[in-house]
């Protein structure tokens, strides 16, 4: 690791320092050099979710780590690509700054824009030039692997990106109640003796899909707003289970009406 105090940047600095540990760790570490594309991708995951935990949280220093973390994953990356020499760092790095270039007419072009909202969509319209040169279509970018939820949002967005958009967000509440109603009569229908659970989880995804679509109407990620609630029940959960162990009571000695009582005490307790 040597001529890194030459480097006058620190950012530049930090980042050969970076570059040349995982030089030493493919070389000498026995486990770094077994490590593949496909070894690495679950791991990968696993940090980015590590970070969406910790962003979450608003842990600033939990942040810097789990961002060094998803860091090393994308230099150990261009590190295998570069030992088959299909690209190396510098390529992945020049890549993404001549896409920033291109998606930014507004600022490296003669483009104007007037708010945040019109460089989405000018960004997604570039995109689409650059798909219809090869033959992809607008939705063909949403990654398979994406969770259900984000991978509505993202259909959605490069969707409204070219124009399909709802006008107002009062139009899409409707939708949602609407779609709604549909699912009540195929519930109602099911308990009248039809056999139509496939349309009943048909018309229950069309509820989840309008309701995406509402939450980006409402400018929040669906996603995180169902994360909070996770995390909101679990705390809830785990407290209740502390009140009853205080109590000397467990869940098999007690009614529901009796455990309402105590997540009330707790919603209470959360509002004081």
């Amino acid at each position: 690791m040597q001529g890194d105090k030459n480097i006058e940047d620190p950012r530049l600095r930090a980042f050969k320092r970076l570059l040349d540990i995982m030089d030493d760790l493919r070389e000498k570490c026995p486990w770094d050099q077994k490590q593949t594309m496909e070894t690495l991708r679950h791991l990968t995951i696993e940090e980015v979710y590590e970070l969406s935990d910790a962003i979450l949280e608003n842990d600033t220093q939990e942040i810097k780590k789990e961002l060094g973390d998803v860091m090393l994953h994308l230099v150990f990356y261009a590190k295998i690509g570069s030992e088959t020499q299909d690209f190396a760092i510098d390529d992945v790095l020049n890549s993404i700054c001549e896409k920033l270039i291109v998606r930014h007419p507004h600022i490296y072009g003669d483009v104007e824009v007037k708010d945040a909202e019109e460089v989405s969509r000018n960004w997604e319209l570039i995109k689409l030039k650059e798909k219809e040169n090869k033959n992809k279509t607008v939705l063909g970018g949403v990654p398979k692997s994406l969770p259900a939820v984000l991978k509505a949002l993202r259909i959605q967005d490069k969707s409204a990106g070219v124009g399909f958009e709802w006008d107002n967000k009062e139009d899409v509440y409707k939708k949602v109640e609407e779609e709604l109603q549909e699912l009540q009569d195929e519930v109602t229908a099911y308990d009248n003796g039809e056999d139509n659970l496939d349309k009943i989880e048909d018309e229950f995804g069309d509820v989840m899909f309008s309701m995406i679509n509402y939450a980006r109407f409402l400018k929040i990620n669906p996603s995180d707003a169902l994360e909070r609630t996770n995390k909101k029940f679990i705390n809830r959960f785990n407290q209740m289970e502390r009140f009853m162990k205080d109590d000397g009571v467990d869940f098999e000695s007690l009614s529901l009406t009796e455990m309402d009582q105590y997540w009330d005490q707790i919603k209470k307790t959360e509002k004081k």
